[in-house]
């Protein structure tokens, strides 16, 4: 009778154990799942759609990995599943690092085009670079804007808005050369020049400003 017993107790902690085990295992294999799914679906979404949600998906990837790990801790024979988090894993940091890439192109590409925009008074000014907008009538005013807007800003500048600054200005000067043969008064092309005279030194000096900034900046 007392040997039933024992097989009795023993049969019972062998099942539930068992069931407890199995249960261990449903839980990684969801837990899993989960996490290689959510990888899976980022796929499907383009990399420069995701700067404004960016955070809330590094704040789930994470979480879901978490997951992961945490139901696989206490489960044997976990071979596979590990390698399914460590695959999805990869995949995550490669597409985070083509997300990187892209997000900092298109903040340069914003940069840019808030630096001409501010340059001409509001004007989108495009890569083709046309200035055929610039004519006799406008060109003084448009001078002075770009210079007196450069002046005011001529501390907050970096290298390659500098760079950017005299491609700008030697594309409208290349304007006004056209400009002037259509009639452009001697008053304002004096006026011009005088802009012209006020532009030089501020670029010269600022730019060579901005690029020992930079490289004192790379040495730390």
């Amino acid at each position: 009778m007392k040997n039933l017993k024992i097989l009795f107790v023993a049969a019972i902690v062998a099942v539930t154990f068992g069931s407890c085990t199995d249960e261990k295992k449903t839980q990684a294999d969801k837990a899993v799942n989960n996490f290689t799914s959510y990888v899976d679906s980022l796929s499907g979404v383009a990399a420069e759609n995701m700067s404004e949600s960016w955070e809330s998906v590094e704040n789930t990837y994470i979480d879901k990995k978490i997951q992961a790990e945490t139901a696989l801790e206490n489960v044997e024979d976990r071979m596979e599943w590990d390698n399914k988090v460590d695959e999805s894993s990869k995949k995550y940091e490669e597409y985070k690092m083509n997300y990187l890439a892209i997000r900092q192109t298109m903040e340069a590409q914003n940069a840019k085009a808030k630096l001409r925009s501010s340059l001409f008074n509001g004007r989108e000014i495009g890569n083709d670079m046309d200035f055929s907008w610039v004519n006799k009538d406008n060109i003084l005013n448009t001078f002075d804007t770009f210079v007196n807007t450069v002046a005011d800003n001529k501390d907050k500048y970096s290298r390659e808005d500098w760079d950017e600054i005299k491609m700008l200005y030697e594309a409208l000067g290349t304007r006004k050369n056209t400009v002037e043969k259509e009639g452009l008064t001697s008053s304002d092309n004096m006026k011009i020049a005088g802009l012209k005279v006020k532009f030089a030194p501020m670029y010269t000096l600022n730019r060579m400003g901005a690029k020992a900034e930079e490289n004192a900046e790379a040495k730390q």
